[in-house]
This record gives C-alpha cells, structure tokens and sequence, in this order.
C-alpha cells in the first residue's frame, strides 16, 4: 500500500451561506476531513478582460491525494461561478496523529 498524501485544497465563495452549505456537504460525504471557513476576503482579478473586484469568503478544505477527484468534482457540482478557484497543496509535514485522523475520515467514504 502506497502512503496516503494530505492535501490542503483552497477555494473561494461569493457568501458565508454558500460556503457552509458547501463545507457541510464535502465533510458530509467524507470527501473532507475538515473545512476552515474563514473571514471574508477582497478579490481582485481579470476575468473576461475586465479587472474585477468581489468579496469572498475562503474555504481551507483538508483531504488526500486519494479522494481529491471526487471533492474536485463536488466542489464543481456546487460551486456558483463558472471558473472557480480550486487549488491543492500537498502538506509536506505536519503532526502525524493529525495527518493520520485526515486519511481515516475521508478513507471511510471509499
């Protein structure tokens, strides 16, 4: 059996509701172990040639390599904008009581 990589997923909100209906469902469906619902952010980006300015609200979602494919697509399946921000760091070191407790709850929706 191959080692389990964490990983630390980020993705962005247009509103607090939609956020904790989104990190209800992932943790639901144990396609995240846990989901940071932080304060509110400023966002400033082009899109579509325009400069563009949005308030946001982050989610900070703990998963595995393993299950990202699935939590990629459950973001998608939910997520309001037609190009969301989804973006996977691997968590090169971390407690390791804490990393396994990651693996076991998102390994049980296998």
């Amino acid at each position: 059996m191959h080692p389990v990589t964490a990983l630390l997923v980020l993705t962005n909100l247009p509103d607090r509701s939609i956020a904790e209906a989104l990190a209800q469902d992932l943790v639901a469906q144990r396609l995240a172990a846990c989901v940071n619902i932080l304060a509110g952010c400023r966002s400033v980006y082009r899109w579509q040639e325009t400069i563009e300015a949005s308030d946001e609200v982050p989610l900070l979602i703990k998963t595995t390599s393993e299950r990202y494919p699935a939590l990629e697509a459950a973001i998608l399946a939910r997520h309001p904008y037609e190009l969301p921000e989804v973006i996977a760091w691997p968590i090169a070191h971390g407690l390791p009581g804490y990393l396994a407790w990651v693996a076991d709850e998102v390994s049980q929706g296998d």
